[in-house]
């Protein structure tokens, strides 16, 4: 079972024949974009990370990568930037917008800002790769082991109490819940 922000090792089919190989990763959680960076690099990416949308936009201006794995929360900002600004750069990058907790609207909004593709995190190399390399309009292979709707909510339960700073009344108010209830949740480890 893949754990938050796995990387799996295994090897895809690396990029034979592709003329251009350079990808740019930008993610503040810099042990996941350093797994990340690594496991892409065994496919045969040129990698570049940025943790920051200012350090992406910076990247993408030194020289566009012709793939991106761009978070959609960054701490300075949205990641939607940093795919706006690539897709200017140059139209035929291919980028994928990684989340934790997307929506539709977003989805939308990032594919019409022109990322390729939109993945829920947990993702790891090979369901990035084969993001990356899909022809157009080719639908995703269901994921192998997906998150249990369980696992979905207590990973957003964790993202609010986090945006609250580990205020624990004020995670409880914004997700409407009492404040017993989510100390409960929080005191538990999490689901499978």
């Amino acid at each position: 079972m893949a754990q938050p922000n796995a990387v799996t090792s295994e090897t895809v089919a690396p990029l034979a024949g592709t003329v251009e190989n350079t990808l740019l990763i930008v993610d503040d959680d810099r042990p996941f974009s350093t797994r990340l960076a690594r496991a892409m690099e065994g496919r045969g990416y040129e990698v570049r990370v940025a943790e920051s949308v200012a350090d992406g936009v910076a990247a993408i201006e030194a020289q566009a990568p012709a793939f991106a794995v761009i978070d959609m929360r960054l701490a300075d900002g949205s990641g939607l930037d940093v795919i706006a600004r690539l897709k200017e750069r140059r139209p035929d990058a291919r980028g994928v917008i990684l989340t934790g907790y997307g929506n539709i609207a977003t989805a939308v909004t990032a594919v019409k800002l022109g990322a390729f593709d939109y993945l829920a995190k947990p993702a790891d190399a090979d369901e990035i790769h084969a993001a990356l390399m899909a022809e157009a309009g080719e639908r995703a292979i269901p994921p192998e082991n997906p998150m249990s709707a369980d696992r979905v909510r207590w990973e957003h339960i964790q993202r609010v109490y986090e945006l609250c700073s580990r205020n624990v009344s004020e995670t409880a108010r914004r997700l409407n819940m009492h404040r017993r209830t989510l100390q409960r949740i929080l005191a538990k480890r999490a689901p499978r």
